[in-house]
């Protein structure tokens, strides 16, 4: 993708719509289009093929949780970037598991949002560090909130199984390199492969997927950021 990634806003209130495509466009980001509700994000996703839809939870018709998975089941071509009013809602973690990239805040400063954007579309995955933890770690821990996305880790070598465990805890590349000492392109290719073994997008989605086998448990060492404005865990 380029570093100008096509965007299609999904949010139940206008004004809010009209907000993050004037944030956007304001910042050289194009937004393809807009939707009002999940079944129209689903139908414009697939008429405008976005590279990145903003996606809010709560909506009529169809909410975004259910949007997100019809869209990403389509196919790895689309980047999903959650919004949310509620900081540890409990959508956000299910959405994470479906492979949504990341979510935001809706009182995300206008810059962080922009970034933010252009870092999901890279194929990144984000999310607010401020309350990452807290998320995965309390939904982790409680049955009601999980998706059934139990995995068998089988098919990981014992070191693909090691990775796993540290992108569970936030371990970026370089980090991994050092904890193992192994070099970075090494590491980079243990992780390419888990994901491809394990059918992962990205490493939101290996983080909830550690916690959610077992090889992270909440309450263990936390999960380390990176920052960059709301950045956590890139390549």
């Amino acid at each position: 993708m380029t570093s100008s990634p096509r965007v299609l806003v999904v949010d139940d209130q206008e004004l809010i719509r009209a907000g993050f495509r004037l944030i956007l466009t304001a910042r050289g980001i194009d937004v393809v289009g807009e939707a009002a509700d999940g079944a129209e994000a689903v139908s414009e996703e697939q008429r405008l093929r976005p590279d990145v839809v903003l996606m809010d939870i709560r909506m009529p018709v169809l909410d975004g949780l259910e949007a997100t998975r019809r869209i990403l089941a389509r196919g790895p071509g689309c980047r999903v970037l959650m919004l949310t009013t509620f900081d540890l809602d409990r959508y956000v973690y299910a959405a994470l598991a479906l492979g949504a990239s990341g979510f935001l805040l809706k009182d995300v400063t206008a810059d962080h949002l922009a970034a933010a954007v252009r870092l999901v579309g890279t194929g990144d995955a984000l999310l607010a560090p401020s309350i990452t933890r807290r998320l995965v770690q309390r939904f982790a821990a409680d049955p009601a909130a999980r998706p059934a996305v139990h995995r068998d880790l089988s098919p990981l070598t014992p070191r693909e199984t090691e990775v796993l465990a540290l992108l569970g805890r936030g371990r970026s590349n370089t980090e991994l390199a050092a904890d193992l000492s192994l070099s970075e392109a090494t590491v980079k290719t243990h992780v390419a492969r888990i994901f491809a073994k394990l059918d992962l997008r990205d490493r939101a989605q290996a983080v909830v997927l550690a916690y959610e086998t077992g090889l992270v448990t909440p309450g263990a060492e936390n999960c380390r950021t990176r920052v960059l404005g709301c950045r956590t865990w890139g390549a």
